[in-house]
């Protein structure tokens, strides 16, 4: 497992008498680096982690069943979480730590706590831009303008919870209509060049030049303008922006369950929260005692949408299998 899926490990049998602690890391690929160096330095617990999106996590939980491979699961919307525990796959843990939390960026019985929240947002090339006459978009009926023809990008829901994060903000829009909602997709699909695995991806494919824009959350986009990709520029869509929580949870029958509670206490503490800006992820800090940047959204000043995350979490599967079948496949007009 540990050389197929790309783990960063640190060195076990160290004779601290500490299992190690394995963990799905969702977060982009520098993050979940530090997260698992510095986890073993601030406790003395060898941390082994694979990096998957929210989709990719539930379905690798799914085919190890009741033996699984990981003690707990870091970032990723909660609502990819509390889907992963309706499949019988996540248990509660009361985390002393999370009494730091709003009660807003925690479950009430303990099965999700939040480590950072994500605003979704509209990545989109400046200089691609003047080229098909188009400003920046600024609302969610933007992106269906035809000077978008095969120039936006976006992941696909089903593996990515940052474009589930964007489904479920057209549901939210629509009053619960999912069939309002999967008929908005149908009409911008022409518009997407390419639905990506990854969340972050569609903002890369933007700096690049491919798309004018990507759906993405702005902390991924800040990253990239901080990274070179200076004609990048982040619009929030004028309707509601939707948003994820990152959470972090406790795999069900894990092997190291200490270890994992340990880890989750860890990732709840300001110290830890601070990490994500050292390596450029600009995500907000649920713990009030951490940093906030410069680079980070003042989550303030966005109109969001109202987020039902157990909702979210509940029609997670059906309402991506239909996207897979109803939007997806469509030919392009």
């Amino acid at each position: 497992m540990l050389a197929l899926s790309g783990c960063a490990t640190s060195a076990g049998g160290d004779g601290s008498g500490k299992d190690p602690v394995t963990f799905i890391c969702s977060p982009q690929e520098d993050w979940c680096q530090v997260v698992a160096a510095q986890f073993t330095a601030a406790t003395g617990y060898a941390a082994n982690y694979v990096r998957l999106s929210g989709g990719e996590a539930v379905a690798r939980l799914t085919a190890t069943g009741d033996t699984p491979e990981f003690d707990a699961w870091f970032g990723g919307g909660a609502e990819g979480h509390l889907a992963a525990e309706q499949a019988g796959f996540i248990e509660a843990y009361d985390s002393p730590n999370a009494d730091a939390i709003p009660a807003e960026y925690k479950d009430p019985d303990g099965l999700w706590t939040g480590v950072y929240v994500g605003a979704l947002s509209f990545c989109s090339n400046t200089d691609i831009l003047k080229e098909i006459g188009a400003s920046a978009p600024a609302s969610w009926a933007d992106l269906l303008d035809p000077k978008f023809r095969s120039n936006i990008a976006m992941a696909h829901p089903g593996t990515s919870g940052t474009a589930y994060a964007a489904l479920w903000s057209q549901v939210d829009l629509d009053g619960g209509d999912q069939d309002e909602a999967l008929g908005y997709f149908r009409k911008l699909h022409s518009n997407i060049l390419q639905y990506s695995k990854s969340g972050s991806a569609p903002g890369q494919m933007a700096g690049r030049g491919e798309v004018a824009t990507g759906i993405i959350f702005a902390q991924d986009c800040q990253k990239f303008i901080n990274e070179g990709f200076t004609n990048l520029t982040t619009t929030f869509p004028k309707e509601g922006a939707g948003y994820e929580v990152g959470a972090v949870s406790l795999i069900k029958n894990a092997r190291n369950p200490e270890g994992a509670k340990a880890f989750i206490d860890w990732t709840l503490t300001a110290e830890a929260q601070d990490l994500a800006a050292t390596v450029g992820s600009y995500s907000v800090p649920t713990n009030p005692d951490a940093t906030i940047t410069d680079d980070m959204v003042d989550l303030s000043k966005l109109n969001l949408l109202h987020f039902d995350i157990e909702a979210a979490g509940e029609a997670r599967n059906q309402l991506t299998q239909r996207f897979d079948a109803e939007v997806a496949p469509a030919p392009k007009e």
